[in-house]
């Protein structure tokens, strides 16, 4: 029986720490929600901030929340070539030795040394949808797309939490390669 699951595409965005938003919007701010995202407690922003590199600026990025203990800014490898920086492929979180950048708020600016990245491939379930599909915590699996670009994703991380809701999560970059769009479903292939 194959095990599926939803896919979805993951444009360009920004997690800020409580320090940098004080920064780029004002000392106290809070985020404005828009709409909550597919991931429990996670939720998109009115606020968008200006992001420069040594070549370039991303203008307009879309700020998500809550505040992170970190600043970190996640996008394609195109955006990063735009930038000027090179591409680091990290899962979230893991921002040591990743480029930086300067972030350009209404209120101010920041200039970050780390947290650049271009997101890792991964998988967001749930414990019980974990137990189901026979996979436990920083498991590494493959993923079947079928259809006219179908391909296999190689090397997607397992990210196990009771907070968590069944996804898998690639830029938007490698769901156009692959002709996918949000909720679409794809085959879970243990390793």
């Amino acid at each position: 029986m194959k095990k599926t699951l939803p896919i979805a595409l993951s444009n360009r965005h920004i997690h800020l720490s409580q320090e940098h938003l004080d920064i780029l919007f004002g000392e106290g701010y809070e985020l404005t929600k828009v709409k909550d995202l597919s991931q429990p407690g996670q939720f998109a922003c009115e606020e968008k901030v200006d992001v420069e590199g040594p070549r370039g600026t991303i203008k307009g990025v879309r700020v998500l929340g809550p505040v992170r203990p970190e600043t970190q800014f996640e996008l394609s490898v195109s955006d990063c070539f735009k930038l000027g920086v090179e591409p680091v492929i990290r899962n979230s979180g893991e921002i040591e030795g990743t480029p930086g950048a300067k972030i350009i708020g209404p209120k101010g600016e920041v200039e970050i040394d780390k947290g650049v990245i271009v997101a890792a491939r991964h998988i967001h379930m749930h414990t019980s949808d974990a137990e189901e599909f026979g996979v436990k915590d920083k498991d590494v699996v493959s993923i079947k797309v079928e259809g006219p670009r179908g391909l296999t994703f190689d090397n997607v991380l397992v990210r196990v939490s009771e907070k968590y809701a069944l996804e898998m999560h690639v830029d938007i970059e490698e769901g156009n390669a692959a002709g996918v769009k949000n909720g679409d479903m794809v085959e879970l292939i243990n390793r």
